[in-house]
Parts: structure tokens; sequence; C-alpha cells
């Protein structure tokens, strides 16, 4: 497939989402960038956060791994669904009720400003690692089948995606972001639907052979009861739950377009509508990997090492112009809309809870002056954080550093619960020891576990180990 013919793609996809940007943020002031003037129609945020919530990693992982894993994926999904209806009846409530912009406001109100900013901070250095991360693996896809055709540094692509979406959310916000993300969903479902069509036609599969094949395969079993295995039901269910409240519902990445609907009762419509479309979302994407995996076999082609290199290589190399295409629209869609709304979040997070310059005496210019330094500065450390992994230039590593991001969450969901289901106080001063403390314990356990634990290996459970620990570590400090 013609690399110049994927670059006029996303030059093309880029232009509308530069248009949309232009026709959201006319008149846009600091409300519209943290809130959207609490305006967002709620369908279009929760058809909006499927590709928030499915970066261009998850695009390209999930099918790849059905060769491995088969459709356990699909246990984590099902826990999803019930953390996101804890989120709508639990969390979502109190935001409102406090009238929130910064979900971390809640930790100064319930403890103090060193719980605060705690909470930011581990917000800012999760999404921080996370967004580059994907950013890097997702481009280095791009990198590989296009840009290197052109003799384009990595350096160079990287910095021109970066500055688009710094173009597109740096006066709009949150009130640009529902909109770009809706049509990126849009082209996202596109890609994985037409990219199913196509593998089924060349396999000469009508629609109920197709979903025949699926069902019928030895890639498409679900449950899995090994209690020491990762793929374990419970641990993956429960693991899921956690996850889904925690990186969404404690998440200000994923939050604050929820917090942008005119009411309660929309924004709990629009997670309770989500989790449903996005269940279906993931069942198509372990299909389409199921499809990968028999077309491969049927056509000798060998499959790559790397099982993340499995659906770019057949849609750019074997399936034809039409699905390469599609696959590049939709790896573009999901890859750009995980990282743009980063932006914004970051720059609230830190506005909000490091500056405190919502509530400061300031001019309205000058408060956007603040805000659009932030978001810059935010752009560049993103960008130099992906420039670090591109250095690192070893996938055990940068896996390693993301890993470690992850642990971060766990202190998050103690706090939160311990503000939540507890009375007391605690010795504000020492939360950020306590929230230290609990993820580096349970990495040194993890590290260990199949020695101590009699081959125990942890999975997702490992994020409710953290916050219980936190959880302690807040009583254990709390005031007499």
């Amino acid at each position: 497939m013609s690399p110049l013919l994927i670059i006029s793609c996303i030059a093309g996809y880029f232009s509308i989402l530069l248009l949309i940007a232009w026709w959201t943020s006319r008149n846009a002031n600091n409300s519209s960038y943290f809130l959207g003037n609490k305006a967002s129609p709620w369908y279009a945020v929760a058809f909006g956060m499927i590709s928030d919530s499915l970066s261009g990693v998850t695009f390209i992982s999930v099918p790849g791994a059905v060769g491995a894993s088969n459709f356990s994926y699909l246990q984590l999904v099902l826990g999803y669904v019930v953390g996101y209806y804890v989120i709508g009846s639990v969390l979502l409530p109190l935001y409102y009720r406090l009238n929130l912009t910064s979900i971390y406001t809640y930790l100064l109100q319930r403890f103090g400003n060193y719980s605060q900013k705690t909470g930011s901070f581990f917000f800012l250095l999760s999404r921080t690692l996370g967004a580059a991360g994907r950013l890097f693996l997702a481009a280095g896809v791009i990198q590989l089948f296009v840009f290197d055709h052109f003799g384009i540094p990595f350096w160079l692509s990287v910095s021109v995606i970066i500055i688009l979406m710094l173009v597109y959310t740096y006066k709009g916000g949150i009130k640009t972001l529902v909109w770009t993300d809706t049509f990126q969903s849009a082209f996202l479902l596109l890609g994985v639907v037409l990219s199913i069509a196509a593998i089924s036609s060349e396999l000469n599969l009508s629609f109920a052979g197709m979903t025949e094949t699926v069902i019928n395969s030895s890639y498409s079993k679900v449950f899995f009861w090994d209690w020491q295995a990762k793929s374990f039901f419970p641990k993956q269910f429960f693991g899921g739950m956690f996850i889904a409240i925690v990186m969404t519902g404690l998440d200000q990445n994923m939050m604050q377009k929820n917090l942008s609907c005119k009411s309660l009762g929309e924004a709990q419509k629009n997670i309770y509508w989500f989790s449903i479309v996005m269940a279906i979302v993931n069942v198509f994407f372990l299909s389409l990997g199921v499809l990968l995996y028999t077309y491969s076999e049927s056509k000798g082609i060998a499959i790559p090492a790397k099982t993340d290199n499995l659906f770019p290589m057949l849609a750019l190399q074997h399936l034809g112009t039409f699905a390469g295409l599609v696959f590049i629209i939709g790896l573009t869609a999901a890859t750009f809309s995980s990282a743009d709304s980063v932006l914004t979040t970051l720059t609230t997070s830190f506005y909000i809870d490091f500056l405190d310059a919502e509530n400061k005496s300031y001019s309205e210019k000058k408060k956007t002056t603040i805000r659009h330094i932030i978001h810059i500065a935010f752009a560049v450390i993103l960008l130099l954080v992906i420039l670090v992994f591109k250095a690192m230039n070893n996938a055990a590593i940068i896996d390693t550093v993301l890993m470690l991001a992850g642990y971060t969450y766990g202190p998050l969901l103690g706090m939160f619960a311990f503000g939540l289901f507890t009375k007391q106080k605690v010795n504000d001063k020492m939360v950020p020891l306590v929230c230290v403390l609990s993820p580096l314990l349970c990495y040194y356990l993890n590290l260990n576990s199949v020695e101590w634990l009699g081959g125990y290996k942890f999975g997702n459970e490992l994020l409710l180990l953290n916050g219980t620990l936190t959880f302690a570590g807040l009583r254990a400090i709390r005031k007499k």
C-alpha cells in the first residue's frame, strides 16, 4: 500500500479535526475549556468515551493477543460493566453534589491540601507516562509502515502529531473534545467493523459464516478457572471492576467530560450506556482477532513474534488497499483520541489542584494565559517522554515504566474509599508517605509472589491489594 496514500488519509483526517475545533472553540472561555459550559449532550459524551478508552495500543494489541489468551479479555470487560455502574451510582452523585471541576478537590475538602496534591500528582504521573507510552507504541507502527519510507525521522513525525493535537485542543478544551472524540469514535468503530468485513470477504464468509467461525474457533474460549494463572475468572472480573472504578471514576481524564453534562441524570445515562456499548465494541475487537488468526493459518502466513504487529502486517501488506486504509483510519482515531484529551485534563488538574489559580484574584485574561502556558508545557513534556522511550529502545524497560505508572492508581482507590466509607480525619501531612509505601510494597510482593505464595501470580487484583494497603495506612494515621 502506498505510504503517500496513507499520509494523505491522515492529513485529511486531521483537517476535519481542525475544522471541528475551529467551530466549537469560537467564543470559548475558561468555563468552556474545563467543563464545556456544562452543556455537553450526554449521548455525545458517551459515544466519545469509546475512543477515549480504547487507545491505539488496544486497537492493535487486543486482536493480536487472542492467539495466546483467547477471549479471556472479555472476563475483564464484564468486570468493567459492573465498575461503571458503581461510578454512576456512587461517584458521579458525589462529584455533582460538590460541583467539582477537578475530582481531586474532594480530597482537599475531605482530608486537606497534602491529600489533594498527592491524588493529583499520582494522576499527573500516571497519565503522562501512560499517554506517552501508548502514543509511542502506536506512532511506532505508523513510523514503521509510513514515515520510514520517506526518510522522516521519528522525532519529527511525533512532534508534528503532538503539535496538531495541541492546536485543536488549545482553545476549546473539553467543549472541543466532546465533539472531536465523537467523530473519532465513529471512525474507530468504522475501522474495526470494516476490517472484519474485509477479512470475512477474503475468507469468503457470509455474516452467518463469520459468526459461526468465531463461535466455533478454538480461540473463542472465554472463562478460565486455573486459580494460579492471571486469566483466572475472579481475578479478571473483580480486577476489571476495580480498574473501571479507578481508571475511569477516579481519573480526571475520564471524568472531566462526564462532569460537563447538563445534570447528574444525564451524566449517569452517559456512563450506563457507555458501559453497554464498550462491552459490544470489545467483542468486535476479539472477534477480529479470531479472524486474523484464521486468515493467517488459511494462507500459511507466519505469525509475527510480536503479536501486536499481526493486525498492521495483514492490513497493510496482505489484505489490499481498502483494508489498509480502514486500518490506518481506525488506528489514527484510536491513537489520537486517547492522547488529545490528556493535554486538557493534565492542564485542568495542575491549574486547579497545584496552582489553585481559579480561586486567585486574577483577571480572566491572566487565568487564560496561565492555562495556555500549562497546556503547552504538558505538550512539551509528553513529547520529551516519548523521545526518552525512543532513546531507551528497550521494550522490557518501557513496559516496566508503564507498569509502575499503573501502581499509582492503588493509592487513589484507597484514599477515595477511606473518604467515602469512613468519617475519620487523617494526619494530612502523612498521606504522601502512605501513598508511596503502598505501591512499593505491592511491587515487591508481586516480584516474589511465585516463590512466597506457592506459584501464585498476581493479575489485576493487585490493584485491590494496593488500595487496601493504602486504606490501612490511612487508618493508621487517623486522628483520634
